[in-house]
């Protein structure tokens, strides 16, 4: 590669569902190739150092940072953002979010709803403490933490009673 020019990659991936198909400069993360090449902005950028999990999006059925993977990677592989788990609509566990007022500024929300249901699909019954530790990695400004955590409860109590 010569001086000035950017190695170009094309990524085929199932997004959402989708099979895709989108070209990105190698150095490009997921989390700018699904907001600018693939107009997913529900993912969202904020301290793009994986500190604060507001890009989480699931990589193959794992939740990951999508600022500190490089769309490259996922050539091949299966990325579930929020939009593709409210497809319909708001999910159970989004309704719960707005519910028990957790939803304040909104900015981390897709982030802790990606993490929720990445824990509720690994642990349907979970506890306070295991809520508050798969929730960990994300970061909310306005301090709406017992609430994330009270609609997860919910969430995970009426999944599990409607299963029963």
């Amino acid at each position: 590669m010569s001086v000035g020019t950017e190695s170009l990659v094309t990524v085929t991936a199932t997004i959402n569902g989708e099979p895709r198909t989108f070209t990105v400069p190698g150095h490009r993360t997921l989390l700018d190739a699904l907001r600018s090449e693939l107009g997913l902005t529900g993912t969202k950028s904020s301290c793009t150092e994986g500190e604060c999990g507001a890009c989480t999006v699931m990589l193959d059925g794992h939740a990951v940072n999508s600022c500190l993977v490089l769309a490259a990677e996922v050539d091949g592989h299966e990325v579930l953002t929020v939009e593709g788990v409210s497809v319909d609509g708001g999910t159970d566990l989004q309704q719960a979010f707005l519910e028990h007022g957790a939803v304040q500024c909104g900015f981390c929300i897709p982030g802790q709803v990606m993490s929720a249901e990445y824990l509720l699909s690994r642990n349907p019954d979970p506890s306070v403490q295991e809520i508050r530790d798969a929730m960990s990695g994300n970061l909310c400004r306005c301090a709406s933490y017992n609430r994330i955590v009270e609609a997860v409860r919910q969430t995970a109590t009426k999944r599990v009673s409607t299963r029963g």
